[in-house]
C-alpha cells in the first residue's frame, strides 16, 4: 500500500497576496481561520474606536489608523505562519 504525502502549503507570497486583498484570508487560507476572525475584528472595532475619538479635522487615515494598524499587523501575520509552514513542510520533504 504507498502513501500519499500530504499536500504541500500554499506559496507563502499567494497568501501575502490574499491577506492584502481581503484581511483575514490569509490567516484562512494558512489554516488560522479563528485568528483571522479575530484579526477582522480588532480592525472594525480599533478602526470604531479611533474614528470616534479623533476630531473631524483629522485626515481620513488617522480617523481609521487603528484599524489599519491591525490590517498591517494581520498581513505580516499571515505572512509568517504561511513562511512558517512552508519552511516547515519544504524541510521534512
Amino acid at each position: 500500500m504507498s502513501q500519499t504525502s500530504p499536500r504541500p502549503p500554499p506559496h507563502p507570497y499567494w497568501i501575502l497576496l490574499a491577506a492584502i486583498l481581503l484581511p483575514g484570508a490569509g490567516q484562512v487560507l494558512s489554516g488560522v481561520p479563528q485568528r483571522g476572525l479575530v484579526m477582522q475584528l480588532f480592525m472594525i472595532a480599533l478602526g470604531w474606536i479611533t474614528w470616534h475619538l479623533t476630531t473631524p479635522q483629522q485626515s481620513f487615515i488617522g480617523r481609521l489608523a487603528g484599524g489599519l494598524f491591525i490590517y498591517a499587523v494581520s498581513v505580516i501575520d499571515a505572512y509568517r505562519i504561511a513562511r512558517l509552514r512552508w519552511v516547515t513542510y519544504h524541510s521534512a520533504h
